[in-house]
């Protein structure tokens, strides 16, 4: 067994290793300081451990880990089972640093049924050991506001932190509050309400919380009935009302088919930065009973069916769930004594499945606009990722640069180049072009005359070239701008052609030779950002084109006065701005500028046009 030459312990530890059992149970590695580097999971632990050192892993974390290890420690257990429940106590005990972290958010609040006599029952965020029950967390904040409404309406309840012990009660050392007198309390502090009563609704609370409502729902019917049969009418009024509370919140959490009842459901999100995310739901009597979401952060390039693993192991401890099914989203090795794994194709079960899956999606979502809100380059990488992906491209599109042709019944052609660097607008380098080689509307050969000049310019001089060239138009331009780059130029730099609709919308983005149609999700981010190019590029050129003609009728209108030079005209327009304000103008508001003879000359010449 080769066990690396890079490490030095290499005796010490095959020695540990060819002594491994062949039994499952939990393997700890430890550094050369003794710390634990990573604690792992197997069935069979001499075979898992081996695998470690039999073989020259690729560059990477896991070469890192294996460089590292000094040391290792095992426990043998009993079942598969045992072991995954071992792992993750002890990754969470631990924390350590090659194994994925479990990223909790620990904000999200619990209902907490305390333990003491005459038991309160409050929010918190918490979790302190002290023989208390708690519910939660919950990470949709109205649910549980929702579940604490009801249980104030169905049951009076103390809101007080006296110490209510039988001695004290006894003593009399209390008096009833405001909350007896309107009728929130049923006064337990001064005996008129037994523990034996009160325990009884707080059993009845705890079933609410777990999210068994139909049987509390199915009781209280049934005592309704006894006390009207009784004639005890105001009585079953009374019961009628909590009755008819529980059955609308019992309507507002249904989802499901009320026979599905105590059954997990879990589905997994990857995305681009190494973290995972895990939903999880817990159905009872068909309503969702508990629903969290939460993130683990890859260590190891670790599968999904690994992290699901943890995920499903810590989130089953966490509610201390009994359910004897879990809903997953794809087949995973992993066995649980007296459970069921299933990967629904249809029915409820997939409606469930699909309800998690929607869970943990909006929670990705959610988590990279707080990551973009954070760090805005990381929205940068990831648009220009995707550009990546969805084009093959070889390298990052760092810089990408944009081309569009102006011109109006072939006057004043004119041409415009954008550049985004790392999905910015650059603005310092943007550049106009007038076409020189291009007589009339000819939206190929101007093209062509612009990049050709553009890029020539940039090997002349060394400059940096884009890693894609965006073209406004469709498959004809295309091809002039790719028989410039790569016929003319014997450059190697990939061109996209972006395409509008009827409406002259941003509609298509095409890419490669013969073009292709590349799908864009209207209104996702890359659809904007292209749209913002093509805006942009657009609203540049035209812009310099309307400068251009403006400039050109100013100049006519002046020039064709005889006797008028550059120093006069300049000297008007800055002071009126514009040949219509000059044609306006007086003799003597002109004569102020330019002298009376100019003025003079101006006027009759402006006035003959």
């Amino acid at each position: 067994m080769s066990m690396g030459a890079t490490n030095p312990f290499s005796e010490y530890l095959r020695g540990i290793v060819s002594n491994l059992p062949e039994k499952p149970g939990i393997y700890q590695y430890l550094n050369s300081e003794g710390t634990i580097i990573y604690v792992g999971k197997a069935k069979n632990l001499k075979k898992r451990v081996y695998s470690y050192f039999s073989k020259e892993h690729e560059p990477g974390k896991t070469r890192v880990l294996v460089s590292k290890i000094a040391d290792i420690r095992y426990i043998v257990v009993n079942t598969e089972e045992d072991a995954l429940l071992l792992e993750n106590n002890l990754i969470k005990k631990y924390k350590p640093r090659y194994n994925v972290l479990l990223k909790d958010d620990k904000t999200y609040p619990s209902i907490c049924v305390q333990n003491e006599y005459f038991p309160r029952v409050f929010k918190t965020r918490k979790i302190i050991k002290n023989g208390s029950t708690y519910y939660g967390p919950y990470s949709h904040i109205p649910s549980m506001y929702a579940v604490l409404d009801l249980i104030k309406h169905l049951y009076p309840l103390r809101t007080c932190n006296l110490n209510l012990s039988p001695e004290n009660i006894r003593g009399g050392k209390f008096k009833v509050c405001l909350e007896y007198h309107i009728k929130n309390c049923a006064g337990p502090c001064v005996g008129k309400q037994s523990l034996e009563e009160y325990q009884k609704n707080i059993d009845e609370i705890k079933e609410i919380l777990k999210g068994n409502t139909q049987e509390i729902s199915r009781t209280l019917m049934e005592e309704m009935q006894k006390l009207a049969e009784e004639m005890r009418f105001e009585e079953a009024e009374k019961i009628k009302q909590r009755y008819l509370l529980i059955e609308n919140y019992r309507s507002r959490s249904e989802v499901v088919s009320s026979i599905l009842h105590n059954i997990d459901v879990f589905s997994i999100e990857e995305d681009d930065s190494n973290s995972a995310f895990i939903n999880y739901l817990h159905i009872t009597n068909g309503a969702i009973n508990q629903a969290f979401t939460f993130e683990y952060k890859k260590r190891l390039n670790e599968t999904k069916e690994e992290l699901l693993s943890l995920g499903i192991i810590e989130m089953r401890e966490r509610y201390k769930s009994m359910s004897h099914e879990i809903i997953v989203p794809f087949k995973i090795d992993m066995q649980l004594g007296n459970v069921i794994f299933t990967v629904p194709q249809r029915g409820d079960k997939k409606k469930l499945l699909e309800l998690s899956i929607l869970n943990v999606k909006q929670y990705k979502a959610d988590r990279l606009k707080q990551a973009e809100k954070l760090n805005p380059e990381q929205r940068s990488v990831r648009l220009m990722k995707e550009i990546q992906q969805e084009l093959h491209l070889e390298k990052l599109p760092i810089q990408i640069e944009c081309f569009d042709n102006s011109n109006i019944q072939g006057s004043d052609a004119v041409a415009a180049c954008v550049v985004f660097k790392k999905t910015k607008p650059s603005k310092q380098d943007y550049r106009k072009y007038n076409i020189k080689t291009v007589a009339g509307p000819d939206d190929y050969a101007s093209m062509k005359e612009v990049v050709r000049r553009r890029y020539q310019r940039a090997i002349e001089e060394q400059a940096p070239l884009p890693d894609l060239i965006i073209t406004d138009g469709g498959k004809g331009q295309m091809e002039v701008v790719r028989e410039v780059i790569e016929d003319e130029l014997g450059l190697n730099i990939p061109i996209a052609g972006l395409a509008k609709d009827n409406r002259h919308r941003t509609s298509e983005l095409l890419f490669g030779f013969p073009p292709q149609t590349i799908g864009l999700k209207q209104h996702s981010p890359l659809f904007r950002l292209l749209t913002q190019m093509q805006d942009e590029v657009h609203r540049f050129a035209i812009t310099f084109h309307r400068d251009k003609r403006s400039k050109r009728q100013v100049a006519s209108a002046l020039d064709g006065i005889k006797g008028i030079g550059e120093k006069t005209k300049s000297a008007l327009l800055k002071e009126f701005r514009s040949v219509k304000r000059i044609r306006e103008a007086s003799l003597e508001e002109l004569a102020a500028v330019v002298g009376e003879a100019k003025a003079r000359v101006v006027k009759e010449g402006l006035t003959r046009q």
